[in-house]
């Protein structure tokens, strides 16, 4: 059996990420208290349900604390247990938890900030023990669900890689395990013609792999990527996003991200793509 915590922080996209899970046909639990999941395994082990998502979050409080001890409770029925951990900055949760009108569970009688400052507090040992951790700060609910897709829609005993283009003016993917910077490569946007266009186009996308360096940078990364991939492998590590950033993350970085999908793809390795930052210049 597959066990997979979905936790983080309020507002940070919990039910989106257990709605994409459940499309991929997951068993989904939203809201369990953490002490029950012994018992929950178990059941469902007895029903033959091979893959189970468990949405927990701060409303537990104290129990969260208990979820070592209980993953090791758990683990000659489910393995390996994984957390995945999402989380956005304070403005962005405070943007969505204003347009639902909703406080976060620990807000209280004080402030909306005050209520997310004590709730990333009691999250952080939880957040340092997960296995993977995604901020969703600059994502639609679209991109996480494609994120989702990614990291749980394979087979877990593959390498499961996702490439994220993005602008380095709209910040850094911290959840990236491999980040590059392709600001070096001659810049489509001081080209009258190619400016308004996307690294999506092939004009741009040509003007971009036409230096040698793109050809130079290509070949390296790729070097880099499969002597990590097979130490990620032996690690099992199965969930890999590699970030590939320009100053805007419209030109540069979505050429250099398709073109290195197509080399992966190319060698065998499923990869997934994302434009972070696509209609946000």
């Amino acid at each position: 059996m597959d066990v997979v915590v979905i936790t983080g922080m309020s507002g940070a996209g919990r039910r989106t990420a257990a709605h994409a899970m459940e499309d991929l046909g997951w068993y989904v639990v939203d809201n369990l208290p953490p002490a029950m999941l012994p018992a929950l395994t178990a059941y469902l082990h007895h029903e033959k349900i091979e893959k189970v998502a468990v949405v927990l979050d701060v409303r537990s409080r104290g129990d969260l604390e208990e979820i070592p001890d209980l993953f090791f409770e758990i683990s000659p029925l489910a393995g390996s247990p994984q957390i995945l951990f999402l989380e956005a900055d304070d403005p962005q949760i405070v943007t969505r938890q204003e347009s639902s009108r909703r406080p976060v569970p620990l807000q209280g009688t004080g402030t909306l900030l005050d209520g997310i400052r004590a709730e990333r507090r009691m999250m952080s040992t939880l957040r340092a023990s997960a296995d993977m951790v995604i901020d969703t700060t600059a994502m639609t609910s679209h991109q996480l669900t494609n994120r989702i897709v990614a990291a749980y829609g394979a087979d877990q005993a593959d390498l499961t890689v996702t490439l994220v283009s993005f602008g380095f003016k709209n910040g850094v993917p911290l959840d990236a395990d491999m980040v590059f910077d392709v600001r070096f490569l001659p810049n489509p946007h001081w080209i009258p013609d190619l400016r308004p266009q996307t690294g999506l186009s092939s004009a741009v996308s040509a003007y971009v792999l036409s230096s040698p360096l793109a050809t130079q940078f290509l070949q390296q990364v790729g070097q880099i990527f499969s002597t990590a991939a097979q130490g990620y492998l032996v690690e099992g590590k199965r969930l890999v996003m590699v970030a590939i950033g320009c100053t805007g993350g419209k030109h540069r970085s979505v050429a250099m991200a398709e073109a290195f999908a197509r080399d992966l793809e190319a060698s065998g390795q499923a990869v997934t793509v994302i434009h972070r930052d696509l209609g946000r210049e």
